[in-house]
């Protein structure tokens, strides 16, 4: 099968590679219809290349059609219409039973002192093959696969594996009061649409971003936005918007690539250009994170207020600013999406009457399996106005 193959810092390669076959009696295989590019991934072809292998298959966001079932599952057929959670969890366990799919303890990567495995991945989250691929292989498919609706086109469904659970969960994890403001710092996927499903629960946003077409996309979804580039302080604006006192709470969808954070990027340089082992060793003991958008989120966020974060980190040693989190009296809730916790929730503004969250037209650009290093390298440089793509294996 054809499969997007990673081979070193913005290196990636489209090749032939063998098919995935049914290893445990509760696995399947599906073939691919559609698969996303995600922020995440960009991490991986920038930041955390040192924890990848030459070879390793990229992508964590699938959507498919059951091709092989194995022993061990009866709800599924060959011809079904699934969609595929970017974490691998057993939906048993006490983490799964508590709504922690992402710590599951079946899948959980020990030697590595993570969560629980995901696709595409890093060896931190077992290595598990991806899928940006014609063809992917599923582990603890008696949980994991979504099964969806035929007839609506992928763009309907395909975000229920990562994009909409993990907006979904930010705004939950942000703790929004009734009638409040939620500042989201970065427009790209995640925080568009955050933002989308906040304004859909009544909610008033501020978007903050530097890309112009994506400030103009929240715009026209009625997001208030801030141009980060054409202010002094955005945080003072924030206070402007909001009676002085700043947002009720903030999403950071930026992470540990943010701009304006000239040591954090120095790191990442060097990191860039250590060998894999001392680069592991650097990023599991130091801080290499660029912290521009959580001092914002910090700054920016009112006294007693809750900071949401989705943006991925990967330091072990940021350093924070303590004093003023705790003179704030600011909440802090993190981590993965529980992408199933979310679905029943989420599943119903698909199947139902109109697209309320635009899920329909929510990619920018879909493009053929073989077009991925090309949408690879316009997505990290923010080109063409690039803010989701699909996959079409």
């Amino acid at each position: 099968m054809k499969a997007v193959v990673w081979h070193g810092r913005r290196d990636v390669r489209v090749e032939t590679v063998p098919d995935p076959v049914i290893q445990e009696p509760n696995d399947i295989v599906i073939r691919l219809t559609s698969s996303g590019l995600c922020g995440s991934d960009l991490h991986l072809y920038e930041v955390l290349g040192p924890f990848m292998s030459e070879g390793d298959i990229l992508g964590h966001e699938p959507m498919g059609v059951v091709e092989e079932v194995g022993a061990d599952i009866a709800h599924l057929k060959q011809g079904d219409r699934v969609v595929i959670p970017f974490n691998i969890a057993c939906g048993h366990c006490l983490m799964c039973a508590q709504g922690l799919m992402t710590q599951c303890e079946t899948t959980q990567v020990r030697s590595a002192g993570k969560g629980a495995a995901l696709f595409g991945y890093t060896k931190l989250y077992g290595q598990v093959p991806g899928a940006q691929a014609e063809f992917l292989r599923v582990p603890q498919a008696q949980f994991g696969p979504i099964k969806v609706p035929e007839g609506p086109a992928d763009d309907r469904f395909v975000y229920l594996s990562d994009v909409l659970p993990t907006a979904w969960q930010a705004v939950e994890y942000a703790a929004v009061p009734a009638n409040g403001t939620l500042a989201v710092l970065g427009l790209g996927p995640i925080g568009d649409m955050a933002a989308r499903v906040a304004m859909h629960r009544g909610l008033r946003v501020i978007g903050v971003d530097l890309v112009p077409e994506r400030l103009e996309r929240a715009r026209a979804n009625g997001v208030e936005v801030i141009d980060l580039t054409q202010v002094d302080d955005v945080a003072d604006v924030v206070r402007d918007l909001t009676g002085g006192r700043g947002a009720d709470s903030v999403v950071d969808a930026v992470g540990m690539e943010a701009h304006g954070s000239p040591v954090g990027k120095l790191a990442q340089t060097i990191v860039g250009f250590l060998p894999d082992v001392a680069a592991q060793k650097l990023i599991e003991k130091t801080g290499v994170d660029r912290l521009a958008a959580l001092h914002l989120a910090i700054d920016a966020v009112r006294r007693g207020g809750t900071i949401s974060l989705s943006g991925v980190y990967g330091g072990t040693a940021d350093p924070l600013p303590m004093m003023v989190l705790f003179d704030k009296q600011i909440q802090l809730r993190m981590g993965q999406a529980n992408v199933k916790r979310w679905v029943p929730a989420i599943l119903p503004l698909l199947t139902g009457d109109g697209d309320p969250l635009g899920v329909d037209t929510f990619a920018t650009h879909r493009v053929p399996l073989d077009a991925a290093p090309v949408a690879y390298e316009k997505f990290q440089a923010k080109k063409d106005g690039t803010v989701k793509v699909l996959f079409k294996p």
